[in-house]
């Protein structure tokens, strides 16, 4: 028969005492449910705030009358697309956008080529001049444009280019290559020096290498470049109104400012042509927006 014994109470083991459960550490870049709140909400202004302006245009634009746009309210009630009809089937918007892309394209394709060039040439060759070029091509943006039309129209008159698409398309390859050459040139800098190296044992000329290796590469960035040529010219005003002397030469946005007169404006058209206008250039964003975010990134990566 066994006996069990009381253990003193001194030598039972202590009761452990209750640890508290570790705080979660955030990794880094991790943000607190405080701060995501905060950042969704602030870009969420910042969305309503881009959206609105075009969202009220497409609104006024419902109006069926020219001066819904001082009674806004009273729209919701008789909202109709008439003016979006109007637009295409009484006025001259089809050759409106003819004339508008044929400038815009011709401005994307012979600006970005340009630019490619120059900016390939500052980025990769050293030659003497090559700094003052680029200031110069920055110092250019500078001007504004009311200085530049005349001296422009005095070269384009000479050259018999006046009302012409070549000479518009021109003038407004002049005005985005400082920007695009001095934004490719960043993004060749991130292109290894190694391609144009392995080129050369290949046997390609520089020009060969620049086709056929750089460009390629360059893709991004020249979507970016062609995206803001294009967009640069669809909705220039100044140069087209000033040397496109006939009607039936006129672009979008020239087109766009005789909805308004010394006697009347008719705020209701002009509204539903902005709509139509805007549709194009968001179409090709949407087509284009990978590359524009890449080419943009890239750019930066390497002044």
């Amino acid at each position: 028969m066994s006996t069990v014994t009381d253990q003193p109470a001194a030598a039972r083991p202590a009761p452990r005492p209750a640890t508290a459960r570790p705080a979660k550490v955030r990794g880094r870049g991790e943000r607190s449910a405080g701060a995501r709140l905060l950042m969704h909400l602030t870009l969420g202004l910042a969305a309503l705030v881009a959206v609105f302006p075009v969202l009220w245009i497409f609104y006024i634009a419902l109006g069926p009358d020219k001066m819904d746009y001082l009674h806004p309210g009273a729209i919701a009630g008789k909202a109709t697309l008439a003016n979006f009809s109007k637009v295409l089937d009484q006025t001259d918007f089809l050759t409106w956008f003819g004339n508008s892309l044929i400038v815009s394209t011709g401005t994307a394709l012979i600006g970005v080529l340009i630019s490619a060039s120059t900016g390939y040439a500052v980025s990769r060759m050293k030659f003497p001049g090559m700094r003052p070029l680029m200031w110069s091509l920055l110092i250019t943006q500078m001007f504004p444009v009311a200085v530049l039309i005349v001296p422009m129209y005095y070269i384009l008159a000479n050259l018999n280019l006046l009302d012409s698409y070549s000479g518009l398309i021109l003038v407004n390859s002049s005005t985005i290559v400082p920007y695009c050459a001095w934004l490719l040139k960043g993004y060749f800098d991130t292109i290894p020096v190694e391609i144009d190296e392995a080129g050369r044992v290949d046997g390609l000329s520089p020009f060969g290498t620049f086709w056929r290796l750089i460009l390629p590469l360059a893709r991004p960035g020249l979507a970016v470049a062609g995206f803001y040529a294009f967009l640069t010219a669809w909705a220039e005003v100044p140069f087209a109104s000033t040397f496109m002397l006939s009607s039936d030469k006129y672009t979008l946005a020239v087109g766009l400012t005789t909805f308004v007169s010394q006697y009347e404006s008719q705020w209701n058209l002009m509204a539903a042509t902005a709509v139509l206008i805007a549709i194009p250039v968001t179409g090709l964003f949407y087509l284009v927006q990978k590359n524009l975010v890449t080419g943009l990134t890239a750019g930066a990566a390497k002044s």
